[in-house]
Parts: structure tokens; C-alpha cells; sequence
């Protein structure tokens, strides 16, 4: 079930949830897609992005699929990164998912902090194989500290030992339809495992966490 939930969620990313502003004590400010995206490194290249998806675009009237990742492009998908590593090893088990839903050729797994292989490390493998162009894509759901800064400075300095590649920090997840189906997902089937009609998923196996206290 953990895998069907994302390769749900790798297969369609079918548009933006607007933000608007919230009536609160401090005034939320709107999600705004960006009608372009400058790449870093030696690069004065700029290039345009839609807001309806950033895996791949319907092309006006062909009805066919274009894909934005080439087979140059390298793409890092980044998470925190922990002590634990049963945890560090599902973002292997996603990176494969996501690399044989998407078909992307040249992607990498990495772990901000604690444990390998780090950015540093996967993007150095991403150019080892011939890219020339590397987008970090952080598996997180929201916008926060992370994103903003850590990710940013870690890669700028992996991008220091390879001149002439460019590099991107795409968003992290966000508000998505689908991750409210993944989580009601994960809900339901916690309750089956509690009640004892569903086995334990893969992160809960051996865990005996999925029960009523």
C-alpha cells in the first residue's frame, strides 16, 4: 500500500492549489508560482515553467506528454536524513519508484544531514553520469527552514567542486490533492491493522505502533 501511495502521487501532479490570505493575526502570504526559474551556477540561462505541472506538460493540440527533465538533467531527491536508518533506507525504495514512474534517467537519492550519501555526494554521482543540469527536488511537504536556507547553501557549495553544471532547488511538496488521499489512505489502513483485519505496512512492521492505547 506505501508504494502505491506514491506512485500515485509521482504519476499526476495535475495543477496548483491556490493560496489565498488568510484573516489571522499575521496576514499569510500567497503561494505565487513563478513564471520563471533562474539556474545557478555558470549559468545566465533562464527557463520558463508552468503552473499546472513541473513533471511533465501537455503539449496545445498534440495531446502527447513533454517532459521538462532530459536525459542530461540529473535530479536529486533530498530528505532530512536520520539516525535511523531503516528510515534512511525508504528513500531508496522511493527513488526507485520514482525514477521507474518518471523514467527519468540519471536520479539520486540524499539526506541533508546524518547520514550518507549526502548532496554533495549525489551530485557528484548525478555528474559522473553525464549531467550537465541538476535539480534538487527536497521530499518535504511544506516551505520552511530547510528548503529556504539549508538546502540552497549545501548545494551551492556542491555545485563549487563541478563549474559549468547549473543547478535548481525545485519546491517542496506543498498543498496537493493527493496527499490528502495518501493520508486518508495511511489512515484507514492503521485502523484495519489496529482492529486486526490488515497487517502491518512496511513502515510499521515489527513496530506494533498501529494500536489503540
Amino acid at each position: 500500500m506505501f508504494t502505491n501511495f506514491f506512485m500515485r502521487l509521482v504519476n499526476s501532479f495535475p495543477g496548483q492549489v491556490a493560496l489565498g490570505e488568510k484573516k489571522s493575526v499575521r496576514t499569510a502570504t500567497p503561494w505565487v508560482f513563478p513564471k520563471s526559474v533562474k539556474l545557478h551556477g555558470n549559468s545566465s540561462k533562464t527557463m520558463s515553467v508552468s503552473s499546472t505541472s513541473c513533471l511533465s506538460l501537455r503539449n496545445e493540440g498534440s495531446g502527447g506528454v513533454k517532459c521538462l527533465v532530459g536525459d542530461r538533467d540529473g535530479v536529486i531527491v533530498v530528505d532530512h536524513g536520520s539516525r535511523r536508518q531503516e528510515s534512511n533506507l525508504m528513500l531508496n525504495e522511493f527513488v526507485k519508484m520514482f525514477r521507474s514512474r518518471t523514467g527519468y534517467q540519471i536520479v539520486e537519492p540524499a539526506h541533508m544531514e546524518l547520514a550518507e550519501p549526502s548532496i554533495a555526494d549525489a551530485f557528484r554521482l548525478c555528474v559522473n553520469q553525464g549531467a550537465n543540469r541538476i535539480i534538487v527536488s527536497p521530499l518535504f511537504l511544506f516551505p520552511g527552514r530547510h528548503w529556504s536556507q539549508d538546502i540552497p547553501s549545501i548545494a551551492a557549495e556542491a555545485a563549487k567542486e563541478h563549474p559549468g553544471i547549473s543547478y535548481i532547488v525545485s519546491a517542496p511538496l506543498g498543498l496537493h490533492e493527493l496527499l490528502v488521499d495518501v493520508m486518508k489512505e495511511r489512515i484507514d489502513h492503521c485502523l484495519l491493522q489496529a482492529s486486526g483485519e490488515a497487517s502491518e505496512c512496511a513502515i510499521c512492521a515489527g513496530t506494533n505502533k498501529c494500536r489503540f492505547r
